[in-house]
């Protein structure tokens, strides 16, 4: 449900015609086909990665970049990182083919300019700079400063590896809705400290492995919340949605977007004020909330971290493709996770024990990495039945030898590196 689908100015929405789209629209159920992944990646200097990049050699790379002839969509972060958004396809193998070819014509284009794509969680070094002076920003920023600083860090600074997956089946089963929806939120965690790769802000340590966690957690709950654990996946999303705090209403020709304090959706449709707000009003709603499962039709998974190395975000979209789309392998992570519940007690992810301990922790915590050792091997047990490539399993098995195995991620990599030198 993204603002484009509906016309701008249309008739206004009621409170149960909100409710009745988002139960109707947010879920898409049928067997599971499809799969897809949104990489984010930092922009730095080929040769001096913890200098900063000048706003015009940043113009520079987004327009060579936008010349290409890519598969992926590609668009611009505020803080100027790029991210690549493959097209849904019917296989892990095609996905990773699409998305392989457009990094190796990014990676060349910006390389030609003396940059190259960064795969962190965090930028290790640099404070956060806006560099889109869009009206959907300016109004974000706005909105987000209220809280603190966590939100123009995110803003600016962060990057991820998103893996989306189809809804699942109506019916019950391990490929089922309710099944993958209770799944994605305990085994998050997992994945949250498996891949955890920002220990670093401003060229200090932070205390976290994931330190972007960290800044999503940070910002207004209402905003970054998952649906209470236990409620049907369709009526509690709904909820959520409308309860959420109004970010800002786009303005309808030149004027600043107003930014309501404490407006919910739900209020909004019943007030009318500052204006009454139609389906493209709620469908800009859903592109400001930012829990770490949102359903968009299929489940969007966005608690990885970015990952280092040119073929590093194979391995999380490899694994979660795996652990949702195969049923034996499903079975076995959900069989696994399903004793977390107990540690993320009756918060809602991420602000609960258990999603904070993975941020922190990493797979240093002995029960997660007792959950990711069983998950892993499962994932590498699926992807020959996936039809996934020799390169792929061989990446997976990689990573669960250097990392998971170890009970390491890639933070501990850079926390070993040092990143604060060239500080120093």
């Amino acid at each position: 449900m993204t603002p484009d689908r509906f016309t701008e100015g249309g008739p206004p929405i009621a409170e149960t015609e909100a409710a009745d789209l988002l139960r109707c629209i947010c879920f898409k159920t049928g067997p599971p086909r499809m799969v897809g992944a949104e990489l984010e990646w930092l922009v730095h200097d080929l040769h001096s990665p913890h200098l900063p990049v000048s706003p015009g050699r940043l113009e520079a790379a987004h327009a060579a970049a936008r010349s290409l002839p890519l598969r992926s969509a590609l668009t611009v972060e505020p803080g100027g990182q790029l991210e690549l958004s493959s097209l849904p396809a019917p296989s892990l193998t095609e996905v990773v083919d699409s998305v392989s070819a457009d990094l190796t014509a990014v990676r060349g284009a910006l390389h030609a300019q003396g940059l190259a794509l960064a795969g962190f969680g965090q930028d290790p070094w640099q404070p956060p700079r806006r560099f889109l002076r869009e009206p959907r920003y300016e109004a974000m920023e706005r909105y987000l400063d209220r809280a603190g600083p966590d939100g123009l860090a995110m803003m600016c600074t962060s990057a991820s590896v998103q893996v989306c997956v189809d809804a699942g089946h109506e019916e019950p089963g391990p490929l089922g809705l309710g099944r993958r929806w209770l799944l994605a939120h305990l085994l998050g965690a997992v994945l949250l400290a498996a891949f955890a790769n920002s220990p670093y802000a401003q060229g200090r340590r932070t205390g976290w492995r994931s330190n972007r966690q960290a800044l999503w957690a940070g910002i207004e709950h209402g905003r970054t919340l998952a649906p209470p654990s236990g409620a049907e996946p369709r009526a509690a999303w709904a909820q959520r949605v409308l309860d959420a705090p109004v970010m800002c209403v786009r303005a309808r020709g030149g004027e600043p977007w107003e930014v309501p304090d404490g407006l919910t959706f739900r209020e909004w449709t019943r007030g009318g004020a500052p204006r009454a707000p139609d389906r493209a009003d709620l469908a800009y709603h859903l592109t400001t909330l930012f829990p770490p499962v949102r359903p968009q039709g299929h489940l969007e998974l966005r608690m990885i971290d970015a990952q280092p190395g040119e073929d590093g975000w194979l391995v999380p979209l490899a694994v979660t493709a795996a652990l949702f789309d195969d049923a034996e392998a499903a079975e076995i992570a959900y069989r696994t996770v399903k004793p977390l519940a107990e540690t993320a007690g009756s918060g809602p992810a991420p602000h609960n024990p258990l999603w904070e301990t993975a941020a922190r922790e990493g797979l240093s915590d002995p029960e997660l990495h007792a959950a990711a050792v069983i998950c892993f091997a499962a994932a590498l047990d699926a992807l020959p039945r996936l039809g996934a490539a020799e390169p792929v399993r061989d990446a997976v098995a990689s990573y669960i030898e250097r990392y998971v195995s170890r009970g390491r991620c890639p933070a501990d990599d850079l926390l070993d590196l040092d990143l604060e030198e060239p500080l120093r």
